[in-house]
């Protein structure tokens, strides 16, 4: 009999819970002698392996090798480059890269590769690669196979750390060049420890080892091939469902664990991990373009409005974090606690703000009015996507709070579909955004507060807000080499953000396992939490 307990198929919607397929296959190392079956449970299914949102990148970093990883302190070391160095105005960075790596075609590794996968990503191949180059990025220059130059027009002294996110994963130039969009998309072709041998959409990725791999980062836990033969991927929207057939043996890891479940699989003797996502957390980020939070008065009084703490609290059981700050979270490098604080619950700071600001009286419902119309806000979510079910119930306490000082806030949650094709993304239709962005380095706050112009679209400023002030400080902080002067200038963004009610931070953003006594060597990569199985194995 197999390790696992054979589940029968769930017929459910694509908008409820994902199949739990058979487990037939998931037999351990002693029943294969090959290495195996790991089975492992994921909350969400993304639209390809390959691309610029997290949830691909934790597929992608199992097949795609990048240039760097980062160890447990946060310092990148060598994957598929070797070493690095700059020169000394820092505009100049040349990667020596390992030698002898070949993709999974059979095609070589050269600084050419490397250099036209960067040119890809700049030309529109992932938006996100492309966000965190602009602007810095100038040309990549191979100077023979093993050796590439990368040019910037301004000084990046963070770009190896940068680079160790998942997002920046090695393709084969030539998959890139005569393989389709949708191939590319569903099994890219990497150097990685594993390769994608099946999609069964709404199901399941098959991930097959790489039989052939020789270039593993300089942290993995062993030198060689991963160590299970497959890894059975599956997409399991539901926490509880998750959960059970965790605890029910039927899959050998999970991600994304229900707070309420930690604490009993915790007594259960199961491996817990928990890795907080730097970068931005998820937070609320006010319309300073048109509407009602134009005005900081009414930006600040629906801060004050908000226990958001207690909330957090009460509802992550103190296994989510609560964060104040708006800006990045607690694991980012140039941290400020000082924007974390900036603004506490206070009710009668909120009445007396939306006083001064003509919101000083009400309607029948309570909700407050100024001349004639009433303080109505919209507040959509990626419900399933960028929320999940603990997220939309903090952001229902949200709405409840700040009813209490006289905001109607609408929630409208977004499904899927509507979310990736760029729903409620437009100044006329939101007052608030909610959302994360992970980052390895405080420099996401250039992505997030760079001016939102018709020159210069600007998409990922959600607030709509165009500072020349702010921005120089970012650059100036993504520029410095000190690092404790980048810390400075960093901190005095976000302390820049908080002061004016920008954005105020509700929760960090988790990445927790639940990993079953019978596995060893799963692990969180550093950049991004992400479940790493190129060391995992069986134990029993």
């Amino acid at each position: 009999m197999s390790r696992h307990a054979t589940l029968a198929a769930l017929a459910v919607s694509a908008a409820a819970m994902m199949a739990l397929t058979s487990c037939a296959a998931g037999a351990s190392s002693a029943d294969e002698g090959d290495g195996g079956t790991l089975v492992y449970a994921h909350q969400q299914e993304p639209p390809c392996v390959y691309g610029g949102w997290i949830e691909q990148a934790y597929l992608s970093y199992q097949v795609l090798d990048s240039l760097t990883s980062l160890d447990e302190n946060g310092d990148a070391v060598a994957w598929l480059a070797e070493s690095w160095a700059t020169s000394k105005n820092g505009l100049d960075w040349t990667f020596e890269l390992k030698d002898g790596v070949s993709f999974t075609d059979g095609t070589a590794l050269t600084a050419s590769v490397v250099a036209y996968n960067i040119e890809y990503w700049m030309a529109g191949g992932n938006s996100t690669a492309k966000v965190w180059l602009d602007g810095y990025y100038s040309s990549a220059e191979p100077v023979d196979e093993d050796t590439l130059i990368v040019h910037l027009d301004k000084p990046y002294p963070r770009l190896a750390e940068t680079l160790a996110q998942g997002y920046f994963g090695i393709q084969s130039q030539q998959a890139l060049e005569t393989r389709t969009d949708e191939q590319n998309c569903e099994q890219p072709i990497g150097s990685g420890a594993f390769t994608v041998a099946e999609w069964n959409r709404g199901q399941n990725i098959l991930l097959e080892r790489n039989d052939d791999y020789t270039s593993w980062p300089a942290n993995a836990k062993h030198a060689g091939p991963a160590l299970v033969k497959t890894v059975d991927w599956r997409f399991v929207p539901d926490g509880t469902t998750r959960a059970s057939a965790f605890k029910s043996d039927e899959v050998d890891a999970i991600y994304d664990v229900p707070s309420v479940e930690w604490t009993t699989l915790e007594q259960g003797g199961f491996d817990l991990q928990k890795y907080v996502t730097p970068g931005r957390p998820q937070q609320l980020a006010f319309n300073t373009a048109q509407g009602p939070f134009t005005d900081e008065k009414v930006r600040k009084a629906f801060t004050y409005s908000l226990d958001r703490e207690t909330l957090v609290e009460t509802i992550g059981l103190g296994v989510i974090p609560y964060e104040g700050n708006g800006a990045v979270s607690q694991s980012t490098p140039g941290y400020s606690q000082k924007a974390a604080d900036r603004y506490t619950y206070d009710v009668e700071k909120a009445e007396a703000l939306l006083d001064e600001a003509g919101w000083d009286s009400t309607n029948a419902d309570g909700i407050r009015v100024k001349d004639g119309k009433a303080l109505e806000v919209t507040l959509p979510y990626g419900a399933g996507t960028i929320i999940n079910a603990e997220g939309a119930s903090i952001l229902q306490g949200v709405a409840e709070q700040a009813k209490q000082v006289g905001f109607d806030v609408t929630l409208i949650p977004v499904p899927p579909s509507e979310h990736f094709a760029g729903a409620y993304t437009q100044r006329d239709e939101r007052d608030i955004a909610a959302g994360y962005w992970t980052s390895v380095t405080a420099g996401i706050m250039w992505i997030n507060w760079r001016a939102d112009t018709d020159e210069s679209p600007n998409g990922n400023n959600a607030a709509f807000y165009n500072s020349p002030e702010l921005e120089d400080i970012i650059l100036r902080a993504n520029s410095e080499s000190d690092i404790d002067e980048q810390n400075a200038l960093y901190a005095q963004a976000q302390e820049y953000i908080a002061d004016h009610a920008l954005s105020i931070g509700l929760y960090d953003r988790l990445s927790t396992l639940a990993i079953s006594p019978s596995v060893a060597g799963i692990w969180q990569e550093h950049s991004q939490g992400g479940p790493v199985f190129h060391d995992a194995h069986f134990t029993a």
